[in-house]
């Protein structure tokens, strides 16, 4: 069991980023995702009156990116506090965090982390405050988030209602702790879910992955050899992808 000290967990931080002054970028590009996402706005503008998640203190550990900021402010819009850290070191958008910080939600999150620094960035989501107000919702993607409060923060399980995951390695994880019997609350599977596995796992990895691969080389794709391992949802999408910008494409076992 952990102790929580001021050392490690910093009552009074109400946030970290790589530099704030990103914001109006940041909320620029807010603004464009949530013309993209219309199941979110709609969730805002049916239940936001409601308030159904009032009470909620959900801590998130999820991709900072612009999308996942239309994510935070609608759990926000429908009631919850939220307080939010990347599953990434590498993935977070540091105009998104900037955004969502000007907002005054908590976020932890920077590109180019350490992972020492992700932890404690996970650290920081555990409470609302004060000590006396930790989370009581998970919101997690590959499960580091799950595994710091259930290995060394043991004292917070009893308060937690439950935990969403949203990618197969996290939930990989909880499957382990349940042939353990080691998983002492509900977890939700969002990643087999239809509108994760055959929306996102496929079409998302179609749509991004050769746009991700000319980002990062600037290299003409059309004639090369590509090598896809696995053919699930992910697999599809991305053979698709590559075979689209006119490689010969591969598939292979793994």
């Amino acid at each position: 069991m952990s102790t929580v000290t001021r050392n490690t967990i910093d009552f009074d931080l109400k946030y970290k980023v790589a530099d704030i002054k990103l914001a109006e970028w940041g909320r620029k590009e807010i603004r464009l995702a949530e013309a993209e996402m219309p199941g979110l706005m709609s969730l805002r503008a049916e239940y936001g009156a409601q308030q159904p998640l009032k009470g909620a203190r959900i801590a998130g550990c999820l991709h900072m990116t612009i999308q996942t900021a239309v994510l935070i402010e609608t759990l926000v819009a429908l009631g919850a506090e939220v307080k939010w850290s990347s599953c990434n070191i590498f993935s977070t958008q540091d105009h998104a965090a900037a955004a969502i910080a000007a907002a005054g939600i908590g976020v932890y999150a920077w590109k180019g982390q350490t992972q020492a620094e992700a932890d404690w960035c996970i650290e920081q989501t555990l409470f609302f405050g004060s000590p006396d107000r930790p989370l009581n919702m998970i919101l997690d993607d590959g499960g580091d988030l799950t595994n710091m409060v259930l290995d060394n923060y043991t004292e917070l399980i009893a308060g937690i209602k439950g935990i969403s995951e949203e990618t197969t390695t996290g939930v990989h994880r909880l499957y382990e702790r349940v042939a353990k019997g080691t998983l002492p609350m509900p977890a939700i599977n969002v990643n087999d879910s239809v509108t994760k596995s055959k929306f996102d796992n496929k079409y998302g990895c179609k749509e991004s992955l050769v746009d991700s691969i000319r980002r990062a080389t600037d290299v003409m794709l059309a004639g090369k050899i590509a090598v896809v391992g696995g053919y699930g949802d992910v697999g599809k999408g991305s053979a698709a992808s590559l075979a689209g910008a006119g490689c010969r494409v591969i598939v292979t076992e793994i």
